[in-house]
C-alpha cells in the first residue's frame, strides 16, 4: 500500500468538500473544505486518526476507508480509488444511477446535441429533448426497456439501423460495458438477472460474453429514421463522467453535411426540457 498516496487523496477530497452540502455550518473558514475534526465527526473517528491517515502513518481498514468515503459523499470512482490505494476492493453493492450535477450540466449545455446519460450497466438515467426528437426509442413495456444493451441484443429498434461493421463495434462496446459492470457490482441482482436473460435470448450476446472482443474505440455510426420518413446518420461517442460512475452518449453529424442540416432541423423542432429523467415507466 502506498500510504502517502492514500493520505494525499484523502486530504485533497477533504479540502475539496463543500461543508454546506454535508450539512455543516459554513461560517468563517481560514481554509477551504472540511476541518479534520469535522471529517472525523462525520466518519466516526478522531481528528488525530484522520491526521495520521493523511500523513501516511496509519493503515486504515476497509471499513474505515468506506466510512471516510461516505462521510465525504464522494462518487463511486473516487471511492474505488481510495479503496485501491488502501489495498482493498471497493465494497460491492448496487449500480449507482443518481444523476449527478456533472451529468446534469452536460445535458443542459449541449441542448443542441442528442445525448443520453447511462449508468455503468447501460441503463438510461436521463436524456435531453434532442435525443427524444430522434423518435426511435419506442417503449416495449418490458422490464429492461430503458437499457441500451438489452435493446440492442433483445429488442432492436426498428428506426435504428447500422452497417455490419458498426453493429459489430456497437455490440462489442455493450458487452464489454456489461462485463465490467458485473465484475464491479457482483451483488446487483437486477444486473445479473438481465445478463442471464440476454444470454438466453440472444445468441450474439452469449457468444460475446463467452469470448469478448477487444474494444478499440467507443464510437459507432447509426441511421435514425423519423416519423416523416426522413433519416439522419449520426456518430455516437461514449464518454465517461468521472465521479458519478455514469457515461454520456453524444450523437453528432459530420460538420457541413446533409446530416448536420437534418439534425439541426430535427433538434430545432423539439421544445422539450433540457434534462428528462427516465425510468421503467418512461420519461418523467
Amino acid at each position: 500500500m502506498e500510504r502517502h498516496d492514500l493520505g494525499a487523496a484523502v486530504r485533497l477530497l477533504r479540502e475539496g468538500a463543500d461543508p454546506a452540502a454535508l450539512g455543516l455550518s459554513v461560517g468563517r473558514r481560514r481554509v477551504p473544505g472540511l476541518r479534520r475534526e469535522e471529517l472525523g465527526e462525520l466518519a466516526g473517528m478522531s481528528a488525530d486518526y484522520v491526521r495520521r491517515v493523511e500523513q501516511g502513518r496509519s493503515h486504515p481498514s476497509a471499513a474505515v476507508v468506506t466510512a471516510i468515503a461516505r462521510a465525504l459523499r464522494v462518487g463511486r470512482a473516487d471511492y474505488e480509488r481510495l479503496s485501491a490505494l488502501a489495498g482493498y476492493a471497493a465494497a460491492d453493492g448496487q449500480v449507482p444511477s443518481e444523476l449527478g450535477p456533472g451529468a446534469t450540466r452536460l445535458l443542459e449545455r449541449f441542448s443542441d446535441t442528442p445525448m443520453i446519460v447511462t449508468d455503468a450497466a447501460m441503463n438510461v438515467v436521463a436524456v435531453n429533448s434532442g435525443f427524444l426528437a430522434l423518435e426511435h426509442w419506442d417503449l416495449t413495456g418490458e422490464r429492461w426497456e430503458w437499457n441500451v444493451a438489452w435493446r440492442i441484443f433483445c429488442r432492436p429498434f426498428a428506426a435504428f439501423q447500422q452497417s455490419d461493421a458498426d453493429a459489430t463495434v456497437h455490440e462489442g462496446i455493450q458487452a464489454a460495458q456489461l462485463r465490467t459492470a458485473l465484475l464491479r457490482y457482483p451483488d446487483d441482482a437486477s444486473l445479473a438477472a438481465m445478463v442471464d436473460e440476454m444470454r438466453t435470448r440472444s445468441r450474439r450476446f452469449d457468444t460475446l460474453w463467452r469470448a469478448p472482443r477487444p474494444v478499440a474505440a467507443y464510437e459507432s455510426s447509426a441511421t435514425f429514421t423519423q416519423s416523416d420518413g426522413d433519416s439522419v446518420t449520426l456518430v455516437g461517442n461514449l464518454i465517461a463522467i468521472p465521479g458519478d460512475d455514469l457515461a454520456a452518449v453524444m450523437l453528432t453529424a459530420a460538420p457541413g453535411s446533409r446530416d448536420a442540416a437534418r439534425l439541426a432541423e430535427v433538434v430545432g423542432a423539439s421544445d422539450g426540457r433540457a434534462v428528462v429523467k427516465v425510468g421503467q415507466s418512461g420519461p418523467g
